[in-house]
C-alpha cells in the first residue's frame, strides 16, 4: 500500500479534480479487452490497491443512447428534463406577460436587457451546480458530514462569487445597450439595474442551490441517483424563480427612488462588499479552486451574448404592437437551449468515451461538419440530433396549447401564427444543433472540456437566436395584417 501507480487528474464536467488511471489500462468486458495483473503492481512489484469508479459520462452516456436511440423511450432524464423545463419556461413566461404592464417595466425598459442574461445565468451556474454536485455525491465526496459540509460551503461560495460578479456585469451591459439607441442616461436607473440584478442573481444562486443540495442529499438517503432528480428540478424552477425575484425586486427598489434614493446603492453595495468572503471560501476548496480561477470566460461572454437578445426583447416589447412577445420568449428561448445543451452533453460523453480532451479519437475526427453529417448520417449523434430536432413541434404545440388554455398573451393562436411561431423554434434549434455539432469538437480539440465550456456559448445563442426570429416573426405577422391572431391587442 506504500506505493502508488501514477494518476492523471483530470477537470471532470463537474470543475472537480479527480484521480483516474489512464485509459489504456482498463477497460470493459465487453470490449474484450483484459486488464494485465502488471498493470496493478507497483515499481517494487508490491500490490496497490486500485478502486476502479465508472464513468460517469459512460455511464451517463451508455444510458441515455440506449433510452433514446435503441428503446425508444421518451421518460429518459433529458427529456424529463426538456419536459419540466418546458413548464417551467411556461409559467415564467406567463410572469413577464404580466409584468411588463409594470411601472419599472414601463419606464425603465432596460429591465427587459436583464431577463434573457439573468435567466441564462441562472441556467448556467445551478445545472453546473447540480451537475457538480451529483457527481460528488456518487463517487462517495459527501458521504461523511465532513465531506459534506466541505463541499456544500464550497460550491455555494463558487456560485455566489459568480452570481454577484456576473449580475454586476450584466446590469453595466443593460446600461450601455439602452443607452445607445436613445442617448439618454439615467444615474438613478443605472443603480436601480445594478442593484436589482446583482441581489436577484445572488438571492436566486442562494435559494436554487439550497434546494439543489436538499433534493441531493434526500435522493442519495433514499438510494435514487441525484442525476435524475436535481437537474429537471433546477431546470423547472429556475426561470420563473429568477423572474418573479427580478420583478419583485425591481418594483421594490423603484418605488423606494421616489423618497429614498440611498436605498438602491446601499443594496448594490451590500452584495458586492460580501464578495471577498465568498472567494476565500471557494478558495479553501480544491473542487472549486480550479472553476473559481478558470470558468469565467463562458459565462461572462454567455452573459454579453444573451444581453444582445435582451435588447431585442427591449426594443420589441416596449412596443405595444407586439406586446404579445413576451409570453413566448421565455418558452422558445429555454426550449431551444435545453435541447441544445442535451445535445452538446451527448456528444461530449460519447467523445470522454473514447479519450480525453485534446486527444482525437478515430471515433470523433471531424471539427467543420456539413450539414448533411450533422443531422442525416448514420452516426450515433447525428440520430439524436434528427430526434431532438422531431421534440421541437410536439412539444411547443403542449405550450403553446397551455398558454392559449391559460389566457396567456396578447395573440389569438391562429394557423398562421402557429406557422410562423413552428418556423421560428425549427430554425433556431437547427441552427443550435449544427454549431453545437462543430463547436463541442472544435473544444475538444483545443484540450477544453466541453462540459464545461460549450453549454454556456450555446445556451446564450439560443436566447439571442430565439428572440431575434420571435422578434422577426411578429414583425413579418404585423406588416402583412394578420389581424385574426391580435399580435400587439
Amino acid at each position: 500500500m506504500s506505493s502508488k501507480p501514477e494518476q492523471k487528474e483530470t477537470h471532470q464536467a463537474n470543475g472537480a479534480v479527480l484521480p483516474t488511471v489512464p485509459m489504456n489500462c482498463l477497460a470493459s468486458p465487453d470490449r474484450g479487452q483484459l486488464v494485465e495483473p502488471s498493470d496493478f503492481l507497483g515499481p517494487d512489484g508490491v500490490g496497490v490497491e486500485v478502486v476502479v469508479l465508472e464513468s460517469r459520462a459512460n455511464a451517463k452516456g451508455v444510458r441515455e443512447e440506449d433510452a433514446l436511440l435503441e428503446n425508444g423511450s421518451q421518460s429518459n432524464e433529458s427529456d424529463d428534463t426538456s419536459t419540466d423545463r418546458g413548464f417551467g419556461t411556461v409559467a415564467a413566461g406567463m410572469v413577464l406577460d404580466i409584468v411588463q404592464h409594470w411601472d419599472v417595466f414601463k419606464y425603465v425598459t432596460e429591465v427587459f436587457i436583464l431577463v434573457p442574461a439573468l435567466l441564462g445565468l441562472k441556467g448556467n451556474l445551478e445545472m453546473t451546480l447540480a451537475s457538480r454536485l451529483s457527481t460528488a455525491a456518487n463517487i462517495g465526496q459527501m458521504d461523511t458530514p465532513k465531506e459534506l459540509w466541505k463541499m456544500i460551503t464550497g460550491n455555494m461560495a463558487l456560485i455566489q462569487v459568480q452570481a454577484t460578479v456576473v449580475g454586476f456585469l450584466a446590469s453595466i451591459a443593460a446600461v450601455i445597450f439602452g443607452w445607445i439607441p436613445d442617448g439618454h442616461f439615467s444615474l438613478d436607473h443605472a443603480v436601480l439595474l445594478c442593484a436589482s440584478s446583482v441581489a436577484t442573481a445572488f438571492i436566486a444562486s442562494l435559494v436554487l442551490g439550497m434546494i439543489m443540495i436538499g433534493v441531493i442529499i434526500g435522493s442519495r438517503k433514499m438510494g435514487i441517483n441525484p442525476d435524475n432528480v436535481a437537474t429537471p428540478i433546477a431546470a423547472s424552477l429556475g426561470d420563473l424563480i429568477t423572474l418573479a425575484l427580478l420583478s419583485g425586486i425591481s418594483w421594490g427598489l423603484y418605488k423606494e427612488l421616489e423618497s429614498k434614493a440611498y436605498v438602491n446603492p446601499l443594496v448594490c453595495a451590500f452584495f458586492i462588499a460580501l464578495l471577498p468572503i465568498w472567494i476565500i471560501i471557494a478558495k479553501k476548496n480544491a473542487a472549486t479552486r480550479e472553476v473559481l480561477y478558470s470558468g469565467w470566460e463562458p459565462v461572462i461572454i454567455a452573459m454579453a451574448i444573451s444581453s444582445i437578445g435582451g435588447l431585442i426583447l427591449d426594443r420589441t416589447v416596449s412596443d405595444p404592437n407586439f406586446a404579445g412577445m413576451a409570453v413566448f420568449t421565455p418558452v422558445i428561448n429555454g426550449v431551444g437551449g435545453n435541447l441544445v445543451a442535451v445535445q452538446a452533453s451527448r456528444i461530449s460523453t460519447y467523445l470522454h468515451m473514447s479519450g480525453m480532451p485534446g486527444e482525437s479519437p478515430e471515433t470523433a475526427p471531424r471539427k467543420c461538419p456539413s450539414p448533411c453529417s450533422t443531422f442525416f448520417s448514420s452516426d450515433v449523434n447525428s440520430r439524436s440530433a434528427r430526434v431532438l430536432f422531431l421534440l421541437v413541434v410536439p412539444g411547443h404545440l403542449v405550450f403553446l396549447y397551455t398558454i392559449s388554455s391559460m389566457q396567456g398573451g396578447h395573440t389569438t393562436l391562429t394557423l398562421i401564427f402557429i406557422v410562423f411561431y413552428m418556423t421560428a423554434a425549427l430554425l433556431q434549434v437547427l441552427i443550435l444543433l449544427y454549431i453545437a455539432d462543430w463547436m463541442v469538437h472544435w473544444m475538444w480539440g483545443r484540450d477544453l472540456d466541453p462540459d464545461n465550456f460549450s453549454i454556456p456559448y450555446l445556451t446564450a445563442l439560443g436566447d439571442l437566436i430565439g428572440t431575434g426570429l420571435l422578434a422577426l416573426s411578429f414583425h413579418i405577422l404585423w406588416l402583412i395584417g394578420d389581424r385574426d391572431s391580435d399580435v400587439g391587442d
